[in-house]
């Protein structure tokens, strides 16, 4: 079953939870803001749901509240930072603004974030960055159970790694390209589970490393304590999409990579790799608006493939998914909601 929520509802829950587990007000509404918005454009993977483990990650000591992103070189156009295992959703957006602010003043900016805990939906950053009309790159690694196997293999080794790119278009709604170099994000397999929904073949193994359908395989533990794992999307080409991102997003960051055995341990670390560029001190900022809407109406001039809605740039799905939630509201499954209210009472915040 599931019930709706508006989104003012689940700001003020989200806000209290994260408030009663030790943040400052100013923090916890930043949180509640940016997993709220994640539900509300249709990720449900990065919303609300996450808060139950930030919680225990914050517990374990693992996330710390009221940590601020720390400097480590300030190289004019390039910038060393450090999340100091901070709330993603914070130091990310501290580390971006940093980055913009540097793109605008020198053209481009040339970004690495290590050590942020669980950063959330990176579109957001991506928004943060055509809003000021600039171009973005993201690469970025995570640092948690291995979830997803390698092209090939039959266990998990590394995480969902996502990429981002954004990209704005003169007059329009921009470019936002974001997303899990796994077929599908770890998140979408959690509220699959909730749900208690099996999912299209293709997208996991099982702990012998056979092809499945049960989302609980990279959920809970299966007979020996073992997990299955998620596979790569487009096959060695996203396997090596992953890498990319782990590389540079992990190991050029300062963040670290992945080598180890599995543990039980709840917080999500990312390292985060980004380009930032201003068309406009680059020269090519007419050319570039002219050549980018001449592109997009011709992809538009294709007709539409039988079944489906048209040709759509990444971005509009959660555009749309927005304007329909925003009137709507945001559904919860059951067990998704029962698991936030209990996260609220391991730390003292009562929620309705």
């Amino acid at each position: 079953m599931t019930r709706k929520f508006s989104a003012a509802q689940l700001r003020a829950t989200v806000s209290a939870i994260v408030t009663a587990a030790g943040s400052a007000p100013q923090e916890a509404k930043t949180v509640a803001d940016n997993l709220v918005l994640a539900n509300l454009s249709g990720h449900d993977s990065h919303g609300v749901g996450m808060v139950p483990r930030y919680v225990e990650a914050v517990l374990e000591g693992g996330l710390k509240p009221n940590t601020g992103v720390a400097v480590k070189l300030d190289g004019g156009s390039m910038l060393a930072l450090d999340g100091q295992r901070g709330y993603g959703q914070v130091v990310g957006e501290q580390a971006m603004e940093m980055a913009l602010r540097r793109a605008l003043d020198t053209g481009s900016c040339v970004m690495t974030l290590a050590n942020a805990h669980h950063l959330g939906r990176i579109g957001h950053f991506a928004e943060m960055a055509v809003e000021r009309g600039l171009v973005s790159l993201h690469f970025v690694n995570v640092q948690s159970r291995p979830v997803v196997a390698p092209w090939g293999g039959g266990d998990g080794r590394y995480g969902t790694n996502p990429f981002c790119a954004g990209i704005p278009l003169a007059g329009r709604p921009p470019f936002i390209l974001d997303f899990a170099t796994s077929r599908v994000a770890q998140g979408k397999m959690r509220v699959a589970h909730n749900e208690g929904r099996q999912v299209d073949p293709g997208y996991l193994i099982d702990e012998q490393g056979r092809p499945t359908t049960n989302p609980g395989v990279v959920v809970v533990p299966q007979p020996g304590g073992m997990f299955g794992a998620l596979l790569a999307f487009g096959e060695h080409k996203g396997y090596g999409m992953a890498v990319a991102c782990e590389l540079l997003g992990g190991a050029l960051t300062g963040s670290g990579t992945w080598h180890r055995p599995a543990d039980n341990l709840r917080a999500v670390i990312n390292g985060m790799f980004t380009i930032v560029v201003d068309p406009r001190k680059l020269g090519t900022q007419d050319s570039f608006e002219r050549e980018a809407l001449a592109f997009v109406d011709w992809l538009r001039q294709s007709p539409p493939a039988p079944g489906s809605e048209g040709v759509m740039l990444a971005g509009e799905p959660e555009r749309k998914a927005r304007r329909q939630r925003e009137a709507e509201g945001i559904a919860l499954d059951d067990q998704t909601w029962a698991e936030v209210v209990a996260a609220g009472a391991k730390v003292g915040a009562r929620v309705d």
